[in-house]
């Protein structure tokens, strides 16, 4: 553990903020109708950005910087690898897309994903209350330009409007959280937090209050029940490639941001919790995995897989501490980590495939869009089955895999309540199967609705076999990604 190297521990944060900024004035000299400057750029930064916050976490050192503001270690450095990665795969999915509805007319879009996963990167590595506050609203005011971005698109503006508003009341909740813990404890570093909680010689009832409004502010971002209102109205209303952008990245931070609040700040309240989080994953698993079944618009079934998706995420961090134990934390937490990358990864190819059959005038999100898709390209209606297989758990996904460690970690705590929550997550997990495979019967065995050829940039088809078959072989030989998980954990564990 280093303590002092200030600059260090924000490399990838600086990198990101000037490319970003070289970007936009690139961008200003690019006239070009596809911004292949732009695109090129952008790509490349991020893939940079990548290759540099994996060094940093293959590396395995803990950096504290500025005060102990930020945090450097092998947890943060790979949730920003794959940040990067997932934001870098966005925009290779969306720039035929967006260019088509006009959108790239500027380079707004691929500025403002930069600027919003600049705001994950602060997420991720906060160690610090305001600093954290900060990211989140980075990332949310970024996103909320994103989904307006088709300004004649009257369901996109509606979907903006919606989540601008929901997205300050949760911005609001969090933040009175945050602020009552600090007058709780009388400071804003999370380590200190922990220290003063764990004296005990804090008033009980003061923590609980603001862990209720952090807990609510936190739940948001997931996107779980009962703060998933905006989920099904700014997946559907905002273009497929910026529903992607705040559907992949963003989950990470969110992530990051429990563990940093919840298990680094308030250890001692995990009773509390973890009450908290199971009563949410409880409601999540169950309505999300109910309303996806009366939806026909693709989009929207997805946005309520994700609730459901969400909610297994939360099973896995309230396994951590048992009976006063955190014995199991390190394989409860990590389980929770393996399954988020996975949806991550899974998620990008699903939406790629959407705005890959989307063409100019046509949005391709309805579930009859899709009829016949393997007559049309078998690959494609394959990486499609492939990811709708993975997010069901159906082995030897990917998905079933991370499905298959949570419930691990439920059942090792060896107590009725965990054991209960995970035979509940089986079942509401067999109501998931039900849509997804209503959605492979519609690709595989109806008659198709266009006879018009699929046709991919070289780069997009690249990427998108690739997406399908990382999906595939992750389920497969899951032990590598696994392992980096658990040792990313231990080690935040043990700093």
């Amino acid at each position: 553990m280093i303590d002092g190297f200030s600059w260090i521990s924000i490399y990838p944060e600086i990198v990101l903020l000037a490319m970003a900024c070289v970007i936009a004035l690139v961008d200003l000299l690019d006239s070009s109708e596809r911004r292949t400057a732009t695109y090129i750029l952008s790509v490349l930064t991020l893939l940079v950005l990548s290759v540099l916050t994996g060094i940093y976490a293959y590396g395995g050192q803990t950096i504290y910087g500025f005060g102990g503001m930020v945090v450097s270690d092998s947890l943060a450095n790979w949730l920003k690898c794959f940040a990067a990665l997932a934001s870098a795969v966005t925009l290779v999915y969306g720039r035929t897309y967006m260019r088509e509805r006009g959108v790239l007319r500027g380079g707004e879009w691929f500025v403002l994903s930069l600027l919003s996963l600049l705001g994950v990167f602060v997420m991720i590595s906060g160690n610090n209350f305001l600093l954290i506050y900060l990211g989140l609203e980075l990332l949310t005011l970024a996103s909320y330009a994103m989904v307006a971005l088709r300004r004649d698109h009257t369901v996109s503006v509606e979907a903006a409007m919606k989540y601008f508003v929901l997205g300050a009341m949760a911005s609001g909740f969090l933040l009175y959280g945050l602020s009552m813990l600090y007058g709780a404890t009388g400071t804003l570093d999370i380590g200190a937090v922990y220290k003063a909680v764990a004296s005990g010689q804090i008033r009980h009832q003061v923590l609980i209050f603001g862990l209720v409004f952090l807990v609510a502010g936190l739940a948001f971002k997931f996107g779980v029940v009962p703060f998933h209102m905006w989920i099904p109205d700014v997946y559907q209303g905002a273009p497929t490639a910026v529903t992607l952008t705040i559907g992949a990245a963003p989950k990470l931070a969110a992530f990051a941001i429990a563990i940093r609040l919840l298990v680094e700040g308030l250890l001692p309240l995990a009773f509390d919790w973890q009450q908290m989080l199971g009563l949410l994953a409880v409601a999540s698993l169950l309505i999300g995995n109910l309303a996806a079944i009366a939806q026909t618009n693709l989009k929207r079934m997805l946005a309520y897989s994700t609730i459901a998706q969400m909610g297994f995420v939360l099973l896995g961090l309230t396994a951590g501490v048992v009976n006063g134990n955190a014995l199991s934390a390190a394989n409860a937490y990590s389980s929770a980590m393996f399954y988020i990358v996975t949806y991550v990864l899974t998620t990008l190819a699903t939406f790629g495939i959407i705005m890959l059959l989307s063409r100019e005038g046509f949005e391709s999100e309805e579930i009859v869009d899709l009829a016949g898709l393997n007559q049309r390209s078998p690959l494609y209606a394959g990486i499609m089955a492939i990811c709708l297989f993975s997010l069901a758990g159906l082995p030897p996904m990917v998905g079933f895999q991370a499905k298959l460690s949570v419930l691990q970690a439920l059942v090792s705590t060896g107590q009725s309540i965990y054991i209960g929550l995970a035979v509940f997550s089986v079942m509401v997990s067999l109501i998931g199967a039900f849509y997804y495979l209503r959605v492979v019967k519609v690709m595989y065995f109806d008659d198709p609705v266009s006879d018009s050829p699929i046709s991919a940039p070289a780069d997009m088809r690249a990427v998108l076999t690739l997406n399908g078959a990382l999906v595939l072989v992750l389920g497969i030989v899951p032990g590598a990604l696994m392992a980096l998980c658990a040792k990313a954990v231990v080690q935040m564990l043990g700093t």
